[in-house]
C-alpha cells in the first residue's frame, strides 16, 4: 500500500514494494484501446489465466509458511507426544501413558499437539477414536470427552511434552504442518457456520482483527520483544492461512469465484460471456459488502458496546 519506495521492470512486468508492506496486489494494466494485444489478460490462455487467478491464496499459503519456518526455529514444535496424564478422565482410564505419541483422531491424521485440542473442541460432543505409537507399535482407543466442571469445557485429561528444538529440517517439515492446521481450522470453522454450529454473530472482519492484534501485542508485549515478534508472526500466520482459504471459495468477486468460471471454460472450450460473468460478479460484490458491513457492526458492537 501507499506510494513505491523501490520498483522495477522485468520483461514488461513491473515490480514495486510499497510503503506500507501490509499484503499485495496485482494490476493488470490493460489497455482497453488494444483489446487485440496478446500480452492482455483477457487474450491469454484458459491455464495462464487460471495461473494467475490462483496466484494470489497460493502466495497467502507461501507467505505463511515461510513465516511459520521462521517461528519453528525460532520457538521448537509440539509433537503430539503426551506428556501428562490426568487420573480420572477419558485418557488415563483408557490406557493410555506419558510418552504415547497421538498419530490419528477419527480419520485426521495429528502432528502437532495443538490439532488435538482443536479437534477436542470441534468434536467435544462425539466419541473419538484416538490412535497412538508406543514402543514403535500402534494402539487405539476410543473416548469420550468427560466435562471439566471447573474449566466449564469437556476434555479428555492429556496434555502436551513441551517444544523440541527445531533444525532446519524440522523447521521446514513442522513449518508446514503448521499451515496445515491452519487452514484446517479455518476449514472445519467455515464448515461449523454453514452447519450453524457457530452464529454469523461470532464471525470478525477488519475492525475485529485489529482489536485482536492489538490485544495480542499489549498481551505480549511485558514478556520482551522476543515474545512479541513471536506472536505476531503467530497472528501472521493465521491471516495469511486464513485469507488464502477464503479466496479459494467458489463465491462470485473472490478468486475461487473467477476460477470457476475458468474452469468452466477450460472444460467446454467456449468462454463465459464476459457480461454474464460481470453480472454474477458484481451481485457477489454487494452481497460481500453487506456481509462486511454486518460484520463491522458486529466488531464495534462486541468491542466498545460490550455487546
Amino acid at each position: 500500500m501507499g506510494p513505491a519506495i523501490y520498483s522495477k521492470e522485468y520483461k514488461g512486468t513491473k515490480y514495486a514494494v510499497r510503503i506500507l508492506p501490509i499484503g499485495g496486489f496485482c494490476a493488470m494494466g490493460e489497455d482497453e484501446e488494444a483489446n487485440d494485444s496478446p500480452n492482455n489478460f483477457n487474450n491469454k490462455s484458459v491455464w495462464a489465466r487460471i495461473s494467475v487467478i490462483a496466484a494470489g491464496p497460493v502466495f497467502n499459503f507461501i507467505l505463511a509458511f515461510i513465516f511459520a519456518m521462521i517461528i519453528t526455529a525460532m520457538v521448537g514444535y509440539d509433537k503430539p507426544v503426551i506428556g501428562a496424564v490426568e487420573s480420572g478422565y477419558p485418557a488415563a482410564e483408557a490406557g493410555l501413558k506419558k510418552g504415547d505419541e497421538i498419530v490419528q483422531m477419527g480419520n485426521k491424521k495429528i502432528h502437532i499437539f495443538r490439532e488435538v485440542s482443536f479437534y477436542n473442541q470441534f468434536h467435544s460432543n462425539e466419541d473419538v477414536a484416538v490412535t497412538v505409537l508406543r514402543n514403535g507399535k500402534e494402539k487405539t482407543v476410543t473416548l469420550t470427552p468427560k466435562m471439566d466442571k471447573e474449566l466449564g469445557y469437556k476434555r479428555l485429561g492429556i496434555g502436551s511434552s513441551g517444544y523440541s528444538k527445531a533444525n532446519l529440517l524440522t523447521a521446514f517439515q513442522y513449518g508446514g504442518y503448521e499451515v496445515k492446521f491452519w487452514i484446517c481450522t479455518t476449514v472445519d470453522s467455515l464448515k461449523m457456520l454453514v452447519t450453524g454450529q457457530i452464529g454469523v454473530n461470532e464471525l470478525s472482519g477488519p475492525v475485529g482483527i485489529v482489536s485482536t492484534v492489538d490485544t495480542t501485542y499489549k498481551e505480549s508485549r511485558s514478556y520482551g520483544v522476543f515474545a512479541v515478534v513471536v506472536q505476531m508472526l503467530n497472528m501472521a500466520i493465521l491471516l495469511s492461512a486464513n485469507l488464502g482459504v477464503m479466496n479459494l471459495l467458489p463465491l462470485p468477486a473472490l478468486d475461487g469465484g473467477r476460477l470457476v468460471f475458468l474452469f468452466v471454460e477450460a472444460i467446454r472450450g467456449k468462454r463465459v460471456p464476459p457480461e454474464k460473468e460481470g453480472y454474477v460478479h458484481l451481485a457477489g460484490i454487494i452481497l460481500l459488502m453487506l456481509l462486511m458491513v454486518f460484520v463491522m457492526f458486529n466488531d464495534i458492537n462486541r468491542i466498545f458496546l460490550g455487546r
